[in-house]
């Protein structure tokens, strides 16, 4: 019996790999997106992607109610996999309160029509920012959590109101999936990161000085206490995390029972270190300017990846030059078309 699955932000980078993932593994799925940060042509890309003559999307905002009310009418879910959010750290230190009502509203509008429907697993799209400035590197998932921006904020209150929901109703069972810095793209070229405007995030825009875009990379800041001074992030190639969210919805149904899980390869690199291997990818050096640090930003967050394993069987296995080829390739083909 195929399972059907609510995606929700499922035309935006990470849900776009994890919409292939999961129908490579045989869930039917339907997308909602607002396509404020994800571009509608994408659809026509992961149809090709899935050989699917057409990709059940819905276009509109998880805060609708009504519009939402529209797509679980229409459908029988088994599950909900939800990505829709607002997701910049700096961005969120400007515009809090949009943060709030975007990411902690659009969790608790789903809640409740999920529960109205019958609906009781949930793949929750969380972050390692929930961790904020961690005193133990790598962090472990027991690790205390607090917040250094209101994106971390908004993550942290979900996972809250998850827990809470969970412990009210033992009938809901949730998937927390505290995931640390997805890159690269899909090795096709077909689908990768696509940001509507200036990234935001290091390897999007590095992505773009390679590409000529952009004069320069700036560097925030190069005097951390780590090896040398800049920032250190344990990234994560989007195909190796669209196969943790598979692998996470694989549990909950098979037990029933939630599970809160780091995603992330378990090996920090600089802001420096991704710099050079994007050189490697492309073939030429990049150009950087170092500025002041920017709000809200830690020295270092890395995963501990133990839990991961043992409970989903998930292992990210690519490297970052990898990471960094398959980016410099979806820049060269299909973010051109």
């Amino acid at each position: 019996m195929t399972r059907t699955v609510l995606l929700t932000g499922g035309a935006g980078y990470i849900g776009s790999h994890t919409f292939v993932a999961l129908v490579e593994a045989g869930y039917s799925v339907v997308i909602v997106d607002d396509f404020s940060n994800s571009k509608p042509s994408v659809l026509t890309r992961l149809g090709r992607l899935t050989g699917l003559n057409k990709v059940e999307a819905y276009e509109g905002s998880v805060l609708d109610d009504a519009f939402m009310e529209r797509v679980f009418n229409a459908h029988e879910f088994d599950a909900v996999v939800h990505f829709a959010a607002k997701k910049a750290v700096g961005e969120s230190v400007s515009y809090p309160v949009d943060y709030v009502e975007t990411n902690v509203g659009g969790l608790t509008t789903l809640l409740r029509l999920m529960d109205a429907h019958d609906v009781r697993r949930l793949v929750f799209s969380s972050s390692a920012t929930v961790y904020g400035d961690p005193d133990i590197i790598p962090i472990p998932e027991s690790a205390p959590r607090s917040y250094t921006s209101p994106y971390a904020f908004t993550k942290l209150m979900s996972e809250q109101i998850l827990e809470q929901a969970a412990a009210a109703d033992p009938a809901w069972a949730f998937g927390i999936l505290r995931y640390f810095n997805p890159v690269g793209a899909h090795p096709s070229g077909t689908i990768g990161e696509d940001p509507s405007d200036i990234p935001n995030n290091l390897m999007p825009y590095i992505a773009k000085v390679a590409a000529g875009e952009l004069s320069h990379l700036n560097v925030f800041g190069d005097d951390y206490d780590t090896p040398d001074g800049t920032g250190v992030r344990d990234y994560v190639h989007v195909c190796d995390l669209a196969m943790g969210h598979v692998k996470s919805l694989d549990a909950l149904m098979a037990s029933n029972l939630g599970h809160t899980v780091n995603l992330g390869t378990g090996i920090g690199s600089s802001v420096f270190d991704m710099l050079q291997a994007y050189s490697r990818a492309c073939g030429k050096t990049l150009p950087h300017v170092v500025t002041d640090r920017r709000d809200g930003d830690v020295p270092v967050l890395c995963a501990e990846v133990d839990r991961a394993r043992e409970l989903l069987g998930f292992e990210a296995k690519r490297t970052l030059d990898e990471m960094c080829a398959s980016s410099w390739h979806w820049i060269q083909t299909g973010a051109k078309e």
